[in-house]
């Protein structure tokens, strides 16, 4: 059971449980199982209890099948849900020698451990190790080999070779797939804090990664817009204007993932008021000289004429007694 809660802990990270499709878990949790290790396989899948459909070796094998079941012959098996459809393949061996990698997903900076095994589990001396047919050699550790950290160069096709007794057997090749570990916790870091700038000052925002490996991409964006405002780590805006209010995301990719960070609101201070683009005279003073006077002023003894279109001082030198 510890096996199977593994196995579905590392599709979830690399986002396969969300994919909802069938998947066929192995317990030992090894690839490739081998058949004297009593192995279990168990069907994963939306649909009906009981209505499991098991396939080996390309043909139909079993219709309306249980769950799970018990291995006890050597071949390529595949199970079929309802909702879900068919499961990727799942080969179990009973070859003479077996180069064996964890069944579950191999992450960068993760130890592993790759075995190579004689049919069950006879002694196996003299054992060299092969990387896409390049020999690396004896390992210190018998039938066993340690890599790590892992590496994305790790990757590739790996078998191994030995003595069983006086003969000399290889195994089949395996696939080693090293992924990078998905990108988390995008955040971005504003100076001066809090987003909040001032007119014609300087702006420098800042992406940063909690988690997640490989080399890093970045891309800036602001609003609902996704063309980009620029590359790199660092978004910079030397002399903020008045159009660069708005909130501002990253985005972070490392070839494998991608994440996003939470938007962060740039406030910009003392920016002009919108209704002063409209209306120029908005809020502009009148000088004291142009503020209307009452209709008779105590330097102009006569009454105004009625809609003077002048000031009442220039009203004033103009009318004559």
């Amino acid at each position: 059971m510890a096996g199977k809660v593994v196995l579905l802990l590392w599709a979830q990270t690399l986002g396969l449980a969300g994919a909802q499709t069938t998947q066929l878990l192995v317990e030992p949790p090894w690839t490739p199982p081998v058949l004297w290790d009593r192995v279990t396989l168990t069907c994963q899948g939306s649909g009906t209890l009981g209505a499991t459909t098991w396939y080996k070796d390309g043909q139909r094998w079993w219709l309306q099948g249980p769950d799970r079941f018990v291995v006890i012959e050597s071949g390529t098996y595949q199970c079929d849900r309802p909702s879900t459809g068919r499961s990727p393949p799942v080969s179990v061996s009973n070859d003479q020698l077996v180069r064996q990698v964890p069944a579950w997903a191999l992450l960068e900076g993760d130890t592993v451990t790759l075995r190579c095994r004689n049919r069950k589990d006879t002694s196996v001396t003299r054992v060299q190790f092969y990387q896409d047919e390049k020999d690396l050699g004896r390992t210190l550790k018998g039938a066993e080999l340690s890599l790590s950290p892992l590496q994305l160069h790790h990757s590739g096709r790996y078998r191994c070779e030995g003595l069983g007794g006086f003969r000399l057997s290889q195994s089949v090749p395996v696939t080693v797939t090293v992924h990078g570990v998905p990108l988390s916790g995008v955040s971005v870091l504003a100076q001066p804090p809090g987003g909040q700038v001032a007119l014609g000052d300087r702006l420098v925002l800042s992406c940063t990664v909690a988690a997640g490996t490989g080399p890093l991409s970045f891309s800036w964006h602001r609003g609902d817009s996704w063309a980009p405002l620029g590359t790199g780590p660092r978004l910079e805006l030397r002399h903020v204007g008045d159009n660069d209010s708005g909130h501002y995301q990253c985005r972070a990719s490392n070839g494998h993932s991608v994440a996003e960070s939470v938007p962060l609101n740039v406030t910009v201070l003392g920016e002009r008021d919108p209704q002063e683009w409209a209306d120029p005279t908005h809020h502009i003073p009148i000088p004291p000289c142009q503020v209307p006077a009452p209709s008779v002023s105590p330097q102009c003894p006569w009454p105004m004429p009625p809609s003077a279109p002048l000031p009442w001082h220039s009203q004033c030198a103009q009318v004559t007694p």
